[in-house]
């Protein structure tokens, strides 16, 4: 794949997305050097007719057509038009309504927690494995985090912390999967660290509380209908791995992407919404409950809907989401807003052409939608040529804070995909709102 990106007008970002609200629009001029990672070599904001703080906003906005709830409009209708808006009071709102309706509530802060870690030194990289003891009303538990460092002059140019739910990132430096590529990413200066969801919940649903949840729910009692399930407990595993990663010396944390596949990347934009320590979340054909439009039911090629991914995975999500399995027009938040919770860190989703099952339109629509809130921060070019479906495939597109790219192909994270992460610059030079809570270590609201 080879990466490219372009300045675009706001006429051009928005044209399958409308609304009226008005904001501030960026033009970035963005440049690629011989297939090196994209850097962004000027911002230049100007604002546009803002709208009066405090005056009423539109109740949805328009996506492809359809209504859908409107991210920049607060619980008592007031227009979001200001970043304080959204950081003192929208991403709230928009994060609890997630919490009761689609994911359930995150299970909570270990009493106590600690590390162990076991170090092992290769020729080009030092492998850690960190075993992380967790404590909670109920017991105590532990799993561990397997990562590599590369041998560099100085830090890491990032990590990536991958959620694995299939169980295949083992102990060899060398292993080269299209699904780990741990070779090529330490070799591309990056450090890689993994999670196997299984260990945080098992993918099965008569044991998924059985490692994490069961350390905070009495085992022999019901959940709370509200309560998280495996994917919103896999997102709290990854918050627990950046709690370790916060302390080791060897890395940037203000430069740790949280990535996932398929079910573990709902479970990667759901930690990355949350948790505002994450530079980045990548998520990789992440479908229904991850990148994918609710409202858009199959997509028209036999998308999973909310209904179909609730009866084939009933561990996944809580009853309260199932209650809008044949009512998705009643959710009150769509996944269009859990993609602009991670503004203005960077968001990148990657669709492939032939993953019906994950409706790449209803992914790419989505990422569009997102850059209205990102526009608040002047950071709402979508890098993409256009917002008309489809886009080109196999390139890399790249704005000051969002990426895309849609891969030819089926379902899967292959090494196509890894090269237009690694080549993606996704970290900043400095975290983004490092005077809030990612520099005071602490997730956000």
């Amino acid at each position: 794949m080879r990466t490219s990106t372009r300045s675009r007008n706001r006429a051009d970002r928005l044209h399958t997305v409308t609304s009226r609200l008005t904001s501030a629009i960026v033009v970035a001029a963005l440049c690629a050097t011989g297939g090196a990672a994209l850097r962004p070599e000027s911002v230049e904001v100007r604002a546009l007719s803002a709208t009066p703080v405090g005056a009423p906003a539109d109740e949805t906005v328009t996506i492809d057509g359809e209504e859908y709830p409107n991210p920049l409009r607060l619980n008592d209708g007031t227009a979001v038009t200001t970043t304080a808006q959204w950081e003192d009071t929208r991403r709230a709102e928009l994060l609890a309504a997630f919490r009761q309706n689609v994911y359930g509530q995150s299970l909570p802060e270990p009493t106590a927690q600690t590390f162990a870690v076991t170090s092992t030194d290769f020729d080009r990289v030092t492998r850690k494995v960190v075993t992380i003891t967790v404590t909670g009303p109920e017991g105590t538990g532990s799993f561990d985090v397997t990562m590599f460092v590369p041998k560099l002059a100085g830090k890491p140019r990032g990590t990536f912390l991958m959620i694995d739910h299939r169980g295949q990132v083992g102990g060899d430096p060398d292993q080269s999967s299209g699904f780990a590529p741990v070779k090529t990413i330490t070799r591309a200066g990056y450090a890689f660290a993994s999670l196997d969801a299984g260990d945080i919940a098992p993918d099965d649903s008569g044991r998924y509380r059985s490692r994490m949840i069961d350390l905070f729910h009495p085992a022999d009692e019901e959940l709370p209908a509200d309560a998280g399930r495996a994917v919103s407990a896999w997102a709290w595993g990854a918050g627990r791995a950046m709690d370790y990663l916060q302390t080791d010396p060897d890395i940037d944390p203000a430069r740790v992407a949280v990535v996932g596949h398929s079910r573990g990347g709902k479970a990667a934009l759901w930690a990355g919404a949350q948790d505002t320590r994450f530079a980045a979340a990548v998520a990789n054909d992440s479908g229904s409950t991850g990148a994918k439009l609710a409202r858009r039911g199959d997509g028209g090629v036999g998308g999973e809907t909310v209904a179909r991914i609730n009866a084939s995975f009933p561990h996944w999500f809580p009853p309260t989401y199932r209650a809008y399995d044949d009512r998705v027009g009643s959710l009150p938040v769509d996944q269009h807003e859990l993609l602009a919770l991670l503004a203005p860190r960077r968001v990148v989703v990657g669709s492939a052409t032939d993953d019906g099952n994950a409706d790449p339109e209803g992914e790419f629509l989505a990422y569009v939608a997102a850059a209205q809130v990102y526009e608040l921060y002047g950071l709402g070019d979508t890098g993409l040529p256009s917002t008309t479906w489809r886009p080109p495939t196999d390139q890399g597109f790249r704005g000051p804070a969002m990426s895309y790219h849609l891969r030819s192909g089926g379902h899967g994270l292959t090494a196509a995909d890894w090269d237009v992460y690694l080549a993606g610059d996704l970290f900043p030079s400095s975290a983004p709102g490092a005077g809030g809570d990612a520099a005071r270590g602490r997730p956000g609201p």
